[in-house]
């Protein structure tokens, strides 16, 4: 059946002619929904559509059923059905369902969840003019308001998209970007950790007023070090204290909690020094062979301790000259960021290998930024996350 089938690339243009400003009705539609994306997503095309699944709505509306499989349950609700498990049998039959279950939604609530969902939100003539001039690109937007004040700065991967979220949302902010928006702007960054970074400093130094209720910090529990009365470097993961230098940062506590586990297990570090088990003899993972014994003072501090720095030289900046290097504008552009001894130093972008390896080139691209706590975490939290970005360490001359 599939010898002479078209090509998903033949048919995809098709696709999103019949889905344009429809709902995507399906049994079990995650499913669907998930390979469609992934198709057009090889295709280099964003594929969204509202969509919904009879699996659902059938538990909801007819419940008690002993299966909601497709087959099972129109069998059962006496749905007459032809070739079970192709295309268009499968189709036909998940039609006929989901009329019955229109049928039987006597509250109407499909519809008022669709209606409330996907509001025929008619976009001013304004709004569609900006929406236009934009691109679908990844940098940082200025919305400004008729006197060309800033009044709302964001970053996003999509800013065409991001902006057309902001026109339909109907929150009660959205509502007042909408009245006020004049025009926006954009810079281009190419990486989102350049955005993230611009982002930041743009709120800080413009202060727009739908960005004031932005919080100063992003972050709320950090990660210390210590050194206990028998020389084991200690780690303790607590509330985020501007007092204290962190080893590096998070935005909850559950983040920090999960980047423990897994140091303890790549790091074969000890639970009860690192704080995630309390407890005044052996840790549980020297019950089960999985610690060395630095718990109980039967591996030195000396050796562990050594793989204690390593997890600290690795999630940590500090003292460090280092230029991490991310996508750039265009295809054959990189974006660069710059650390001195262990400083944010600010960004740019560059072309060929040469203006990075060399340190006084380098700087004389290097737009200078303020480095703080949030530049700190922002980075951090970036690299935690993206681990294939590279990582130039610059040797001393």
């Amino acid at each position: 059946m599939l010898r002479n089938a078209p090509k998903f690339y033949e048919v995809a243009k098709r696709i999103v002619e019949i889905t344009d400003g429809c709902i995507i009705v399906a049994h079990n539609a995650q499913f669907d929904y998930r390979i469609l994306r992934t198709e057009f997503g090889r295709l280099g095309f964003e594929y969204e559509r509202e969509s919904l699944c009879t699996v659902e709505l059938s538990k909801y509306l007819i419940p008690g059923q002993p299966s909601y499989s497709l087959g099972k349950l129109v069998r059962s609700l006496g749905i007459p059905v032809a070739d079970r498990h192709r295309a268009s049998g499968d189709a036909q039959a998940t039609v006929k369902l989901f009329k019955m279950l229109l049928d039987k939604d006597s509250e109407k609530s499909i519809i008022k969840d669709v209606v409330r969902l996907n509001p025929k939100h008619q976009l001013e003539p304004r709004h569609l003019d900006i929406i236009a001039e934009l691109p679908s690109i990844t940098g940082v937007y200025y919305i400004h308001n008729t006197d060309g004040n800033i009044i709302y700065i964001g970053k996003s991967k999509n800013i065409k998209k991001r902006i057309n979220q902001h026109f339909t949302n109907t929150s009660p902010k959205s509502k007042k970007i909408q009245s006020q928006v004049a025009a926006v702007t954009y810079e281009a960054t190419g990486s989102e950790l350049v955005a993230l970074l611009k982002e930041s400093e743009e709120i800080k130094r413009n202060k727009p007023m739908f960005n004031r209720a932005l919080k100063h910090t992003s972050f709320t529990h950090a990660l210390y070090s210590w050194v206990d009365e028998n020389n084991y470097i200690n780690l303790n993961l607590g509330k985020a204290d501007y007092r204290k230098k962190p080893i590096t940062t998070f935005s909850n506590l559950q983040s920090g909690k999960s980047f423990i586990s897994k140091a303890i297990s790549e790091y074969n570090l000890c639970q009860k020094l690192t704080g995630e088990y309390k407890t005044s003899s052996c840790c549980f993972n020297y019950d089960i062979k999985e610690c060395n014994g630095a718990c109980l003072s039967k591996e030195s501090p000396e050796i562990y301790n050594i793989r204690v720095k390593t997890l600290i030289e690795k999630n940590s900046y500090a003292n460090k000259d280092m230029v991490i290097i991310d996508k750039g504008r265009d295809i054959d552009e990189k974006s660069a960021i710059l650390i001195k001894n262990g400083v944010f130093q600010g960004l740019g972008f560059f072309n060929l290998n040469y203006q990075i390896n060399h340190l006084e080139v380098l700087e004389s691209i290097i737009t200078p930024m303020e480095n703080n706590r949030d530049t700190q975490h922002i980075i951090q939290s970036y690299l935690r996350r993206n681990k294939k970005v590279k990582q130039l360490i610059l040797e001393n001359p």
